[in-house]
């Protein structure tokens, strides 16, 4: 399975460089994971905010394949615990999927195109948290995903 996250922003603390580069390694026997960093539109203004979200969803989805499952991060989709996530990759290689692709908005969210093209909406948490932790955090649980997928010791 080959896995993209599409982020907004750079990741500019050390340490979660340093967190994310770890799992991306752990991550090295059971899928291929990208990391593409976009550049988010500057809002100077808050009446453009739409405007701007409209134009980081265009270089949004010239990273997304037809037929890829998309899954997008946003604060109201559906909360999975650890082992309904590691179901629901299970469940998409069952099916076929080869590619999945998450993608993580910029502080003020994700166009409308992008949420219509979302296969699923996942939200990490009901707690806001800087995006850059959101990477952290979804790059550990696509892990732990799959030491549950391979019934190996690590998720408890």
């Amino acid at each position: 399975m080959k896995i993209k996250i599409i982020a907004l922003g750079k990741i500019k603390e050390k340490f979660l460089k340093d967190g994310i580069d770890e799992f991306l390694k752990r991550l090295t026997p059971y899928a291929g994971l990208e990391i593409i960093e976009l550049s988010p539109v500057e809002i100077r203004d808050e009446n453009l905010i739409q405007k701007a979200l409209d134009e980081e969803g265009e270089k949004i989805l010239t990273h997304i394949k037809p037929q890829t499952y998309v899954i997008t991060l946003e604060i109201q989709g559906k909360m999975l615990s650890s082992e309904d996530f590691a179901q629901k990759i299970q469940t998409l290689t069952n099916e076929g999927i080869s590619e999945i692709a998450f993608v993580i908005g910029s502080s003020y969210g994700i166009s409308k195109k992008v949420s219509k093209r979302a296969d699923f909406t996942l939200s990490i948490s009901k707690m806001t948290f800087l995006h850059q932790f959101a990477r952290l955090l979804l790059v550990e649980q696509i892990y732990r995903a799959f030491k549950i997928i391979k019934c190996e010791t690590y998720h408890k």
